[in-house]
């Protein structure tokens, strides 16, 4: 149970209260580290899964654990620049993420129960997603920075990337959730 990749899972949830007070600090170097925190929280995503895998550990804890580590990491951090920067251009690709995040784990959920989880697996898109939104916040953490005003711009348009296939993911599981969900699948058709 507390393999390496489960507890890459715990770490990541263990730099969400790290990432809070980095993120608050009243120092010049305090969004580089919260940018860096961010970023070692997105790359033990990728490595609890990769490791899993090689190592044959995946386990039903990590199953559970994995995914709602980097929701709750993603959805903290996009509360967290909404509170920085209050716009109606940040706010709706936020809305978007995080309300997609609760309806596709809602109907996970629901699949699951019904015994179809497979039909909701995570797709390539998906993954395609994550990338780009981990990245978008970390180049959005990094707005006051020495980089200059484009790093910002980036994130932002990343944003607006990850939120494009948050929708186009969504709506695949939507899609092959639909047949379980209209009843379709208990009539046969």
């Amino acid at each position: 149970m507390w393999n390496t990749p489960n507890l890459l899972t715990m770490l990541r949830i263990l730099l969400i209260p790290v990432f809070v007070v980095v993120f608050y600090l009243d120092s010049p170097w305090a969004s580089y580290v919260a940018a860096a925190v961010f970023g070692l929280a997105a790359l033990t995503d990728w490595l609890d899964g990769y490791l899993a895998r090689l190592w044959e550990q995946t386990s039903p804890l990590g199953a559970f654990l994995d995914p709602v580590a980097d929701k709750l990491m993603v959805a903290v951090a996009l509360v967290l620049l909404l509170q920085v920067d209050p716009r109606t251009l940040l706010a709706l690709p936020a809305i978007v993420i995080i309300g997609r995040e609760i309806t596709v784990s809602a109907l996970r959920e629901w699949m699951a129960e019904i015994g179809a989880r497979a039909k909701v697996a995570v797709s390539k898109t998906g993954k395609i997603k994550t990338t780009a939104q981990m990245v978008s916040i970390i180049l959005l953490i990094l707005r006051d920075t020495l980089f200059g005003p484009w790093v910002y711009d980036l994130g932002l348009f990343l944003l607006y990337v990850a939120a494009v296939l948050t929708l186009w993911s969504m709506i695949l599981y939507l899609r092959a959730a639909w047949p379980s969900l209209s009843g379709q699948a208990e009539r046969g058709g």
